[in-house]
């Protein structure tokens, strides 16, 4: 399922709305548009719109990317670029998640003929994808990733 997001809040809508269910806005559905990514904040304050991360839709990497929702490398493109790509904060890791949160090994993520998916390497704080622990899951467009105390949202171009 690819989801659609709303240029106003942010908010992740199924792929057939045409309009947001949380702020009641037209859904764009072209490739050259701009998401803004509100601000995820654990203690529920209201965060103002200089908290959101802007994602700019035609300047990601062709294929698939997660783009950092918050913390120091918000708004950060990372391209999944090789068959299985690790996260962690092992220096080996194709994408390093600098914080204490985050396992040496945490996670990874894997394109294959069927699409992609990602895989818990057995950390310590557990990976979820839409704010459910995984083992392993599937990701579509638009999913959240949560690593340790990241949380990244899943492009891609062509969700498969």
């Amino acid at each position: 399922m690819a989801y659609v997001f709303c240029n106003q809040c942010g908010h992740r809508n199924p792929p057939e709305s045409s309009f947001c269910s949380s702020c009641g806005s037209v859904l764009d559905r072209l490739d050259d548009h701009t998401v803004t990514l509100a601000k995820v904040d654990p203690l529920l304050d209201a965060p103002g719109p200089e908290d959101d991360v802007v994602v700019h839709v035609g300047d990601l990497p062709a294929g698939a990317s997660l783009v950092v929702r918050n913390g120091p490398q918000a708004g950060t493109a990372l391209a999944l670029t090789t068959q299985v790509t690790k996260l962690g904060r092992h220096p080996d890791s194709e994408i390093s998640l600098d914080d204490i949160t985050v396992s040496r090994r945490h996670a990874e993520v894997v394109h294959s003929d069927t699409g992609w998916l990602v895989r818990d390497a057995g950390s310590l704080n557990g990976t979820y994808v839409n704010n459910e622990r995984i083992d392993e899951a599937p990701l579509h467009h638009g999913d959240e990733l949560q690593v340790g105390k990241f949380r990244l949202v899943f492009f891609s171009k062509s969700d498969g």
